[in-house]
């Protein structure tokens, strides 16, 4: 992120979170995940972040405790100079007010007995004397909708309406930061690029800031300025959408990339991509995962092609590759310039 005379927006200050398994055995300790393993990044007003990996990488549980709807292991979550996870009850109501969530599926994020105004309203109790009414009116014709709608139930919608609902709703308390867990995922490939011209359109009138978590780098690039890579609960390279289509350091960025059907179109089109279907990423299989989790050095060297004795006996850390590029890879140089992998 290039360094800014303000305050973060948001800081992820070295966040862990473990989950315990139940025990296997009466007198054996539980088993543990590690869901993340020491995330640190920092968001400036108005530069959006796009956070991606496959499943299971730590995105989502990431996006918890960024709305503080779980507690970490350890690590700090700041919003606007305040420690989320160390407020009362009563300043963290007040704190939600200022970040919302969009989660996936706009067909379970949408109470089916409840009518669209009440829905969209719900955010205000953290707002009390504000106007619901007018709010929600103004939330609902934001994201290219009625104020009449307000009376409808969510079965009367498509998926691409009950979205455009479910972010009227995150808009509402007109919020600095929106976390958007995997948005269009569950969206036809037709309708995704209408909610993620609709993000940007919101980003630019009310200056809002995305977290945006995503597997799909090319949906990301529509809305982010930055992109950060998690691999089993790690950061792994960061940099603007544009460096990691063209110079991707690590080896699971490159894997991700494989994913994108045409980047060159996606980067010649920035602001008006045409999203398609992404070619599924293998995830690894439990046997690789066990091999990742008991080796010393780096998590993915059981899958990585360019793997050296040092990588599995020595973890890298995120390095600085150029300006806003980093990379947590032995051989990140090595990655950007060989036409294929040599190992030594």
């Amino acid at each position: 992120m290039s360094a800014t005379s303000e305050s973060p927006l948001l800081v992820v200050d070295d966040v862990v979170k473990h989950y315990l398994l139940p025990r296997e055995r009466l007198l054996q300790p539980p088993p543990r995940v590690e869901a993340l393993r020491g995330v640190s990044f920092a968001m400036a007003s108005g530069r959006s972040l796009g956070l991606v990996g496959e499943s299971g990488s730590g995105k989502s549980t990431l996006a918890r405790m960024v709305m503080a709807l779980e507690h970490p292991t350890a690590g700090r979550v700041v919003l606007l100079g305040q420690d989320l996870h160390a407020l009362p009850r009563a300043a963290l109501r007040a704190a939600r007010r200022d970040v919302q969530m969009v989660f996936q599926d706009p067909y379970g994020s949408l109470d089916p007995r409840q009518r669209v105004g009440r829905i969209v309203a719900e955010p205000l109790a953290a707002m009390p004397g504000a106007d619901a009414r007018a709010r929600v009116a103004d939330s609902l014709e934001a994201v290219g909708l009625r104020a009449s709608d307000a009376d409808k139930y969510p079965h009367e919608f498509s998926g691409g309406q009950r979205q455009r609902i479910a972010i009227a709703r995150a808009l509402i308390t007109r919020p600095r930061l929106i976390v958007a867990d995997e948005p269009v995922s569950a969206l036809d490939v037709s309708v995704q690029a209408q909610v993620l011209n609709l993000l940007q359109d919101l980003k630019d009138a009310f200056g809002v800031t995305y977290l945006f978590i995503s597997h799909d780098i090319a949906v990301v690039d529509h809305v982010c300025d930055e992109v950060a890579v998690l691999y089993a609960g790690r950061i792994v390279e960061r940099g603007t959408p544009e460096v990691l289509f063209r110079s991707a350091a690590h080896p699971y960025t490159r894997l991700l990339m494989a994913a994108v059907p045409d980047p060159e179109a996606v980067l010649g089109h920035r602001g008006a991509v045409s999203v398609a279907a992404p070619v599924p990423v293998v995830a690894p299989s439990s046997t690789v995962a066990a091999e990742a989790a008991s080796v010393a050095g780096c998590p993915f060297a059981a899958r990585c092609a360019w793997r050296q004795q040092r990588c599995l006996e020595e973890a890298p850390t995120l390095r600085t590759l150029a300006d806003g590029h980093l990379a947590a890879c032995h051989r990140a140089e090595d990655v950007i310039t060989l036409s294929s992998p040599e190992r030594n």
